[in-house]
Parts: structure tokens; C-alpha cells; sequence
């Protein structure tokens, strides 16, 4: 978020947030009140994160300007509310629907992800590696048995699976469908614990 950034770098990044074209050095440096030397630093070190880019060259008459635009990727740290929709579109299809068929309906989503990355079925390594891609900050742990568990250190659900505890079937289903057996919860961040277990039985 932006929060973690000094000033100048998020006075910076909303600037090019109100000028989606992009906007020069010169104009960065009078819209920011600090020096050209200040703003190529600045730039400098915000293009190395992936959140400015150099986009088009505008005439002037002399040298062209390059222009400097926000990143997708520095775009998604200004707040969005993408679980408010989550919440309202749960709650309506629970509404038409149900609960049993609205947990039918997230442990199909939670198959057609594991179509869509897998054909074939993995162990849980590349399990952890589907996941981790995703945000889960998963691990591999082996138990005194020698059977594997995956841990996630991140809901990335978390909380839409508070208000709609259903929401853990999809992961459930995604990580049972890639394993091909059924994934049990052993832990679960959403009833208390302290991360997300699963074991998958084969």
C-alpha cells in the first residue's frame, strides 16, 4: 500500500494517477514543488519496483519529453473494494440459491482452477507452487508419520471466508482436485488457528 512509501514518492505516484497519459520530469518536479534531481531519483527508484514505466515521447519543439506512467501493477495499491462485491454477490446467490448449492458451486470453481492449471495430477510440492503463486505462502511440512501436510501462512480469501466461511470449500476442492484425493482442513485461520493445514487423502 501506499502508506509504506514516503511522501514525495506517493505525491509522486497520484500525480500520474490524474494523468493517465503521463506526465514529464519538469512537469512531475512543479506539480511536486522539488527538484528535476529529486523526481529522476524518485522515478528511478519507482520504475526498479515495477510501478512507473516510460511510456510515450511528446514534442516540444526542442528535445522530445519522455513521458512517465503508472505500472497495472502500482495502480492496484490505491484502495479498491473488490471484497465489498465478493460479499454482496455471496450473499445473492446464497439468497437464489441456498447454501448447499452455493457450496456445490464453490467446490466447482475450486475444480475448474485446478483444470485450468493442472491436467494432471501433483504432488504437494507443486501444489505449494501453484498456491504460493497465488499468495498463499504455503510450505510442505512432513508429519512424524512421513505423510505431507501443506501449510499456508496466508488466507488469500481471509476476509471473505469470515463473513462466508463456504468460501474455504473452493480451496479445498482446488488443492484436492490437484492432488487427486480429497483435502481435508486440518487447521483453519478462519475458525482460530494459527495458519490454514490441509492434508490430502488419496
Amino acid at each position: 500500500m501506499l502508506e509504506g512509501m514516503g511522501r514525495t514518492q506517493q505525491d509522486l505516484l497520484k500525480a500520474l494517477l490524474y494523468s493517465p497519459t503521463g506526465m514529464s520530469i519538469d512537469e512531475l518536479a512543479h506539480s511536486l514543488g522539488v527538484t528535476r534531481t529529486a523526481i529522476r531519483q524518485h522515478l528511478a527508484a519507482l520504475e526498479r519496483d515495477g510501478l512507473v514505466m516510460r511510456g510515450a515521447t511528446r514534442p516540444t519543439g526542442r528535445r522530445p519529453e519522455q513521458l512517465h506512467q503508472l505500472t497495472d501493477h502500482a495502480k492496484e495499491l490505491f484502495p479498491r473494494q473488490y471484497p465489498l462485491l465478493a460479499n454482496l454477490l455471496i450473499d445473492q446467490v446464497a439468497g437464489l440459491l441456498g447454501e448447499q448449492a452455493l457450496s456445490q458451486l464453490m467446490q466447482g470453481l475450486g475444480r475448474k482452477l485446478a483444470s485450468d492449471l493442472e491436467p494432471e495430477v501433483v504432488d504437494e510440492a507443486r501444489i505449494v507452487q501453484y498456491m504460493n503463486h497465488s499468495g498463499y505462502e504455503a510450505q510442505v511440512f512432513f508429519r512424524s508419520s512421513g505423510e505431507p501436510e501443506i501449510v499456508a501462512h496466508n488466507c488469500i480469501f481471509h476476509q471473505l471466508a469470515k463473513a462466508h466461511p463456504v468460501v474455504c470449500e473452493l480451496d479445498l476442492a482446488l488443492i484436492g482436485a490437484l492432488g487427486g484425493g480429497k483435502a481435508e482442513h486440518l487447521e483453519c485461520m478462519v475458525r482460530g488457528g494459527q495458519v490454514c493445514r490441509f492434508n490430502v487423502v488419496r
